[in-house]
């Protein structure tokens, strides 16, 4: 990353800011489009522990810029979604990676442009996948801008919320993600300060990612006395959103009511009925931070951390069971029911259904001719049929030969009814498929199909396994084959053995590591415990591209290349079809 320091940045010491409460959005900077939003002016009346703006900074006009502007020749500014206090928010291209990110934008000599700076790059040293990661931060040409991922798969919190409250399940496995990631962040001396539905995601796989850590709150110049704190309320406030589909304070945000003014903070067991006790503790044990929740006098909870224990000291909230719909019952048809052209049964009047009289038998001389003619037919087929059946069975008796003696054969054609061995198919091109952007060894892609076993691609180490996720959704490589090939089988060659490795094979339309697997169809999949890997398809498909997409690797030890963990190397990749 361009200017990256290489140690991690404090921003409270860099900025003179410390971290803050979470508020009602203005503008979402973080991917998605958000309403500019009046609460925060009601929000700070509200929420004694939030953090405040500095009163001294004046009001800068934001970078004229416009859809088309390419910033280090690389970033193509597409859409503005946000242009407040004398920043701006771009959904942009990078040509480079040919794939979607945000920017945000600024003046360099604007007054929270170095610690916009320290904020991002402190950020993006983190390296949690939990979070939206910060891809770049530059000050160039008297801009300071910050290059972030876009999600365009994920959904705001905002939006599920405004379909109503989540299940239990749901809500369960929102505040624990949530909490264990801003306690890591935390651990790391970094606070979010404006965790609000507006800055929390939830994937197409179900899990939940945080967006605009210490970016958000530098952006706006907001510092708080408490991060810890003050992080751990916005979190109970999220918990007691998705339980109630309230705002747990008076004053409305997020397209949500606040509660009713002069009644305080009751439980959200009290507002909605249904709701899961545990969590309705756990929200106002992270919401009442001045002493212990009414219901069990438990103590409040003011970091994350302790939220994180407090959640780990609950029973587990399973998912429901799958409804199950009774079969529509059985209609027997009225032939079944043996009334046909009878009364049916019933309440009403019956009513006698016409019974259709058979045809009249054929009359005169013109019947009885018609009757020998057909006669005359069927006898003549099975006497024709009878002589071809003699003759087969004479020609057999023969043993096969003819009046001369030379030996027949009969051709049965059956030669294109045999399945054709699938053909191998030869890899033009390949490079590694990484969405997020984070490449594993992308120098060593061509290794996989040079013919030679002594050389290979492998990713880096993981922790924990033999499933990546949530550290890495999966890792990949793209290979193209010239021009669309009809793809039934694979057979690949793996470094190393053991646990399990899970490998799927997807057609895709580019080389582009832009496009999701979800969006793809998938070729075939196959998990071993060996170290070959044999995957068909229970029919061809047709395609040029090919990503091999690995989400579960084996435990291997340390070599010169990466530590001791859950990793897997590529050897040789063959395509058949």
């Amino acid at each position: 990353m361009a200017e990256r320091s290489t140690a991690a940045v404090d921003v409270a010491d860099n900025s003179g800011d410390t971290p803050l409460t979470a508020q009602a959005d203005q503008a979402t900077t973080d991917g998605v489009t958000e309403s500019i939003d009046t609460a925060d002016t009601a929000e700070q009346s509200t929420n004694s522990t939030g953090g405040e703006r500095k009163a001294s900074e004046p009001s800068m006009a934001t970078p004229e810029l416009h859809s088309g502007h390419k910033l280090a020749r690389r970033y193509r500014l597409e859409e503005c979604v946000t242009r407040l206090d004398g920043f701006s928010s771009w959904r942009a291209v990078d040509e480079k990676l040919r794939r979607a990110v945000g920017v945000h934008l600024l003046p360099a000599d604007h007054p929270r442009a170095r610690s916009v700076l320290a904020a991002a790059r402190s950020s993006a040293l983190l390296g949690d996948p939990r979070f939206v990661q910060v891809l770049d931060a530059v000050e160039e040409n008297d801009l300071v801008y910050v290059v972030h991922e876009w999600l365009p798969d994920a959904t705001e919190l905002t939006a599920l919320l405004a379909l109503g409250p989540l299940e239990a399940h749901d809500a369960y496995q929102m505040v624990t993600q949530i909490s264990q990631a801003m306690a890591a962040a935390h651990r790391e001396g970094l606070a979010h300060l404006r965790l609000t539905p507006g800055s929390v995601l939830r994937t197409s796989t179900g899990q939940y990612r945080i967006r605009g850590l210490a970016v958000a709150a530098a952006l706006r110049g907001i510092s708080s006395d408490t991060p810890q704190r003050t992080d751990t309320e916005a979190i109970g406030a999220l918990l007691y959103a998705v339980l109630t589909q309230r705002w747990p304070y008076e004053s409305d945000a997020y397209g949500l009511h606040g509660l009713p003014k002069g009644v305080g903070l009751i439980a959200p067991d009290q507002v909605r009925a249904g709701v899961h006790r545990g969590l309705s503790e756990l929200a106002m044990r992270a919401l009442v931070n001045d002493g212990a929740t009414a219901s069990r006098q438990e103590p409040p909870c003011t970091t994350p951390d302790e939220l994180v224990k407090a959640i780990g000291e609950m029973p587990r909230i399973r998912p429901p069971e799958p409804a199950f719909t009774a079969p529509p019952e059985y209609q027997r048809t009225t032939y079944q029911q043996g009334t046909y052209g009878r009364p049916a049964a019933g309440p009403g009047p019956a009513v006698t259904q016409p019974v259709v009289p058979p045809p009249p038998p054929l009359q005169g001389r013109t019947g009885k001719a018609l009757k020998w003619a057909v006669s005359a037919l069927l006898i003549a087929a099975l006497g024709l049929g009878s002589w071809q059946l003699a003759d087969a069975l004479l020609q057999h008796d023969k043993g096969g030969t003819n009046e001369t003696g030379n030996t027949t054969t009969t051709d049965t054609g059956n030669d294109g009814d045999k399945p054709k061995a699938p053909a191998p198919i030869k890899i033009q091109d390949a490079q590694e498929y990484a969405p997020d952007g984070k490449p594993q060894n992308a120098d060593s892609v061509t290794s996989t199909y040079d013919g030679k076993s002594s050389t290979f691609w492998r990713s880096k180490s993981y922790v924990d396994g033999p499933e990546l996720a949530p550290f890495k959704k999966g890792v990949g490589i793209v290979y193209d084959l010239g021009s669309e090939k009809d793809v039934s089988t694979a057979s690949i060659a793996l470094r190393f053995g053991g646990d399990h490795t899970t490998i799927a094979l997807y057609a895709t339309d580019s080389m582009s590591s832009s496009r999701s697997v979800s969006g793809m169809k998938q070729i075939a999949t196959t998990t071993t415990k060996g170290t070959t890997a044999d995957l068909k398809a229970k029919t061809g498909v047709k395609t040029r591209y090919v990503v091999l997409w690995l989400t579960a690797a084996p435990y291997a030890p340390g070599d010169g290349y990466s530590d001791p963990g859950y990793k897997q190397g590529i050897t040789d990749v063959k395509f058949s079809g």
